[in-house]
């Protein structure tokens, strides 16, 4: 192999890695391909604190208890609206997301097996909130990664405690609307761990 060729060759080879961390940084589906591997090898884990619940626990009773005012209105896939005042009594389960975030693009799938777990249990409410309110955007990319995940869209401002910009961002509240756990940006939820922590939530009293 003459040294024009070895040129020739590396060129091609360095405009190839240099296209492949391009697609990564700026291609949402490539760069989601790659979390989801990562995801696979056991990173993006959610932090679960339990200590959450127990100071949630010991501030239910009725006489000293603060209730929980945070305010959010929504609308769901069918033009309803809805807002957190009428989930109250429920635990809800929302993900801020966007069509166009590669990290939202791969913890989906994982969200989706959660809720398939949960599907039945009338204690937990998932709010899949899409962040910018593109109906037509986000209908399509459900359909076209065949998820069936019940879709919202804003009617208002978000509670800052709840959402600071990052997505994707996630909230459990439990069921006095008091917040049980938030996770800033991509995280795997198709583990034990979160089926388990979410059960904990529902066991605890409203």
């Amino acid at each position: 192999m003459n040294t024009k060729t070895k040129e020739t060759m590396k060129r091609v080879l360095n405009i190839g890695f240099i296209g492949l961390i391009l697609s990564i940084l700026f291609v949402p589906n490539v760069k989601a391909t790659m979390q989801q591997g990562l995801m696979k090898l056991g990173f993006f884990n959610p932090k679960l604190d339990e200590s959450t619940l127990s100071a949630n626990s010991q501030n239910s009773n009725p006489e000293t208890a603060e209730p929980a005012n945070y305010t959010m209105n929504l609308i769901d896939e069918k033009g309803n609206k809805v807002s957190l005042e009428d989930l109250k009594g429920k635990v809800v389960f929302i993900n801020f997301w966007a069509t166009w975030c590669g990290p939202c693009i791969a913890e989906m799938p994982s969200i989706q097996k959660l809720h398939d777990k949960f599907k039945d249990n009338k204690d937990i409410v998932f709010v899949i909130l899409e962040a910018e309110g593109n109906k037509t955007k986000a209908t399509k990319f459900m359909e076209n990664r065949k998820l069936n995940l019940p879709l919202y869209y804003p009617a208002g401002d978000f509670p800052a405690e709840f959402f600071r910009g990052s997505l994707p961002t996630t909230v459990i509240l439990d069921k006095q609307g008091n917040i049980a756990h938030i996770t800033e940006g991509m995280s795997d939820y198709s583990g034990q761990d979160i089926v388990d922590f979410l059960n904990n939530v529902i066991a605890m009293e409203p």
